[in-house]
């Protein structure tokens, strides 16, 4: 057809590239790099944007401090279709055992008792626990495993969970990791009996 013929006219290829019949990988070709490369990166300053584009992912990350403000950990949050929320702590300089760690709701960590942290992240209203018929939170995680070097790690799936959609984790006021002194009983409101809040890192998209 009239295209084809145009294609074909290998000749006057460098005059096609403003042609109707032009394909996208002919107008890209010709055009400046620079030009091509800010309007990827115009497009992709927008979180939405670099979904669609497919570029990277959302993630947010933790830097966590002890009572005495000093750094013993980071959690990393990272969401995808396949995961949901990714949830990845490392932290050291803890007393060995099992230690309560949940998702909280405002990204505030003012020592030394956190309690600007708020309560459990929670949009849906359920009970704390995750052996909590009537639970649990969307905060909700296993138990630290410390170690006897004061080391622990955990990687956690909440496969419901957001960031930005109505609930979403970090909404305006923010969002928190904190650790507590006891392990959790997974059925207890509204912390499983975990006790003090001995540490804690606001969440900060990256």
């Amino acid at each position: 057809g009239a295209c084809g013929a145009v294609r074909a006219a290998g000749s006057r290829r460098a005059h096609t590239h403003n042609h109707p019949c032009a394909r996208p990988q002919e107008m890209l070709s010709d055009a400046n790099p620079m030009v091509v490369a800010n309007a990827i990166a115009a497009l992709a300053a927008s979180p939405l944007n670099a979904k669609v584009l497919g570029i990277g992912k959302d993630n947010a990350v933790a830097k966590i401090i002890n009572q005495q403000g000093l750094p013993i950990g980071t959690a990393k949050v990272s969401e995808s279709k396949k995961h949901g929320l990714r949830v990845t702590i490392q932290v050291k300089a803890l007393q060995r055992g099992e230690r309560g760690i949940h998702l909280h709701a405002i990204g505030s960590c003012e020592g030394p008792r956190f309690t600007s942290a708020g309560p459990h992240w929670n949009p849906h209203g359920k009970m704390h626990g995750l052996s909590n018929p009537e639970g649990s939170h969307a905060g909700d995680m296993p138990n630290l495993l410390v170690n006897r070097n004061g080391r622990g790690k955990l990687q956690f799936d909440i496969p419901e969970g957001q960031f930005d959609r109505s609930g979403g984790l970090m909404d305006d006021d923010g969002a928190a990791i904190v650790i507590h002194a006891l392990s959790d009983d997974q059925r207890t409101d509204p912390s499983g009996n975990s006790g003090d809040r001995i540490a804690c890192g606001v969440f900060v998209r990256k």
